[in-house]
């Protein structure tokens, strides 16, 4: 640039000079003292006209014409070869006209500047530039400037592509590199990205088309020691950014009181674990946390195998803790846990009971029957000698169809999960013991069909079935064939279930023990008819029960009448009326003032007790000779061998133990009124309804041989209460 400057200044400051001395000689020749041209011209071009006088000639000078750039054709000067701003932007031509008469020569200058045109493209210094990032850069670290040149100078514009989350430039003239969220490696080891620059901005007013260039950015990103050890193999979770691996643990099975030589092979796999930084793989130390099981095992610290120390003499599961750590960076750790289950050694094998299994299934989600014997659903159950207290059932063998999913076996029974057409299937199906993972294999032939009678579903597997159709569901892509139907209609007994298949929709499976409306129905009805009949026998029974209670009350106001008979100053001959016989119906009632005993007294109590009542009844009858106090006396209920004729006259004796001699003896005297007809009856039922409230008199006559009672009325109470009243004493 400073070398363009002085050859500027030195050309003007000679042309002034040639100016000068042009002006003090004669006018022979002229010419413009400069001119533009702009770059990238045409050969030919015109770039000045030179003025000559009559006999002049015109020639460059030994040095005038730079470059040969120039030539001159008659009085003109043309431009012999295509001129570039870039390589020079100003030519100094000098010219010298020659006057033949006179010989006069006269030497001009002709500064051409050469017009700079928008001719080149922006240049990057690299394609493609590598870079690294740390993965923990915060936001607004710069990764980097990526600037681009352009001989024509101006600004330039930059775009990135593609648009992303983790990168941006500053801005479109400024092609800094910027980060905009941190990166992690385990997800991004590296990033492309490709930068366009232009010298026109990115809507340009003119339609000319702005002259790019592209470059690659490769970001590479470095791996930081963020995250602890992960035991394989581990369920990923992302947790607020951050990514964690869960592992599920280990298990083992071993035999009581055996040891097991080498090392224990653990299930899911070896025991071990990565770094959870995969870029930086630190070496993982192993340990026991918390423990070894007592002595009975122990762990590699650079391998993480587990061995036996010694056998086991408890039957149980051990628990244990293994922790991962790294060798350099102890602070980094994580565990995990370590299962072994003692068991009893297995003798036997499962046996599964047929070597081929032959079933006949019809749609998604139906059970498959017996092709052997088709009233039946196809079982497949495998023994076990080891169980023989549960009849051969081993609970820890599983069943399944070896290397299809288009069928399942959920509690022995066989299912298809997949919509399959018609045809036959030859399967192998495995029976697999899961604490020993001992196992049995059979054949298994699947004959696929339409309209089958199949049955019902076990109340068991209803939601086992569900699921493994969900997960089926969810492995397929493809939609289940809306031109079949299969109906399932609720077993009544449980045996087996008709299922039609017409074209319309998929499967509808109804569980064993489902029931319809019209089941639910007759059920209803059933259960109402019962507790009707319920609740006419409790009304009965609660009927029953009042009128034994009163039948009762009375006996106990009887007896308790008795035994005061027999207490000092009673007075002999002395009438007594009953009032409280007056009306049967009050079981609660105890008369007036002339009753046995007043309400509310010790001896109305005593008599409302059950127990009480039926103590003295037994006293009376079954339990005459049991022993008892000297102060208690003994009463002895006596039915008179003297039959009295009056009408409605009932006569009871309570004997007092006064003749010793005296035998007891009870006589039922037959009413003379079962000799009646049973108009008479009815007639005497009439009267007794429209007489009066019947009274029981106590009467003092012939008080040396008892005490007579007279009805004067049989009021409401009727033979069959007498009959039961007389069967009670």
């Amino acid at each position: 640039m400073d070398g363009t400057h002085f050859s500027l200044r030195t050309s003007s400051s000679f042309l002034l000079l040639l100016i000068f001395l042009h002006t003090s000689t004669a006018q022979i020749c002229s010419t413009p003292t400069s001119v533009n041209i702009s770059e990238n011209n045409a050969v030919g071009v015109l770039v000045a006209t030179i003025d000559l006088k009559p006999g002049v000639t015109v020639n460059f000078t030994d040095d005038g014409n730079p470059d040969n750039a120039f030539r001159i054709v008659g009085n003109t000067i043309e431009a012999a070869k295509v001129l570039d701003f870039e390589d020079n932007a100003t030519h100094v031509v000098m010219i010298i006209c020659t006057e033949k008469a006179t010989a006069s020569k006269l030497e001009l200058p002709i500064v051409v500047s050469v017009y700079n045109l928008n001719d080149n493209a922006p240049v990057f210094e690299q394609n493609p530039y590598h870079v690294t990032l740390n993965e923990l850069s915060p936001s607004g670290t710069t990764v980097g400037r990526f600037a681009a040149t352009d001989l024509d100078g101006g600004p330039l514009y930059y775009t990135l592509m593609p648009a992303s989350s983790s990168f941006a430039l500053k801005t479109s003239t400024n092609p800094d590199l910027l980060v905009v969220t941190p990166v992690d490696f385990d997800k991004v080891k590296s990033v492309q990205l490709i930068l366009t620059v232009q010298d026109a901005p990115l809507t340009a007013a003119n339609s000319r088309a702005p002259f790019s260039a592209t470059t690659t950015i490769m970001v590479s990103i470095v791996d930081v020691d963020n995250r602890p050890p992960w035991f394989q193999p581990c369920s990923r979770y992302e947790v607020g950014g951050a990514v964690v691996c869960q592992s599920n643990g280990y298990t083992r099975s071993v035999v009581l009181n055996e040891q097991e030589p080498g090392v224990l092979s653990l299930d899911p796999g070896p025991l071990y674990a990565i770094d959870g930084d995969l870029g930086l793989d630190a070496e993982i130390t192993y340990s026991f946390l918390g423990g070894d099981g007592g002595g009975l095992f122990q762990i590699n610290p650079s391998t993480g195998n587990i061995s036996m120390l010694k056998p086991v003499d408890v039957l149980g599961t051990i628990s244990l803790t293994v922790l991962a750590a790294q060798s350099t960076n102890l602070f980094q750790s994580s565990s995990t846990s370590l299962s072994i289950r003692v068991q009893v050694k297995s003798l036997n094998p499962p046996q599964l009971q047929r070597t081929q299994y032959r079933g006949i299934v019809s749609a998604v989600g139906s059970m498959a029957i017996d092709a052997e014997n088709k009233d039946q659903p196809l079982r497949i159950l495998a023994t076990d000698q080891d169980y023989t207290a549960t009849g051969g059932i081993n609970p820890h063998i599983t069943y399944s169809v070896k290397g299809s999913s288009d069928f399942s076996i959920i509690d022995g029974y066989l299912f298809m999960t997949k919509d399959l057409p018609e045809s036959t299937s030859s399967l192998q199906v495995v029976a697999v013991d899961s604490t020993n993972n001992e196992s049995a294999t059979a054949q298994l032939i699947v004959q696929v069909t339409s309209g089958l009678t199949t049955t019902s579903l076990p109340d068991s597997t209803t939601d086992r079935l569900t699921t493994a159709l969900q997960e089926t569901t969810e492995e397929t892509t493809s939609t289940p064939n809306p031109t079949t139907e299969s109906t399932a209609h609720p077993p009544t007994g449980g045996d087996t279930l008709m299922t039609s298949r017409t074209p319309l929709y998929p499967a509808v499976i109804v569980p064993g023990g489902g029931f319809g409306a019209v089941d639910m129905a007759a059920l209803g009805a059933s259960l109402g008819v019962l507790l009707f009949a319920c609740l006419v026998v409790i009304v009965v029974l609660a009927v029953r029960v009042r009128r034994g209670k009163a039948d009762w009350r009375k006996i106990a106001e009887a007896s308790l009448f008795q035994s005061s008979l027999g207490q000092k100053g009673q007075k002999e001959g002395i009438q007594y009326t009953n009032e409280a016989f007056q009306k049967d119906e009050d079981g609660g009632s105890n008369g007036g003032g002339g009753g046995l005993a007043a309400r509310g007294s010790p001896q109305y109590e005593e008599v409302l007790k059950p127990s009480v009542a039926l103590n003295v009844l037994r006293d009376d009858t079954s339990e005459a000779g049991s022993d008892k106090t000297d102060n208690e006396k003994e009463v002895k209920p006596i039915l008179t061998k003297e039959r009295r004729l009056d009408e409605g006259y009932k006569s009871v004796w309570f004997k007092e133990d006064i003749d010793p001699d005296a035998k007891e003896e009870v006589v039922i005297i037959p009413d003379s009124r079962e000799d009646d007809s049973e108009e008479e009856e009815e007639e005497e039922q009439e009267e007794e309804e429209n007489m009066k409230t019947p009274r029981v008199m106590f009467n003092d006559a012939d008080l040396d041989s008892g005490l007579g009672v007279k009805m004067e009325d049989p009021g409401e109470d009727s033979e069959e209460d007498d009959e039961e009243l007389t069967a009670d004493l």
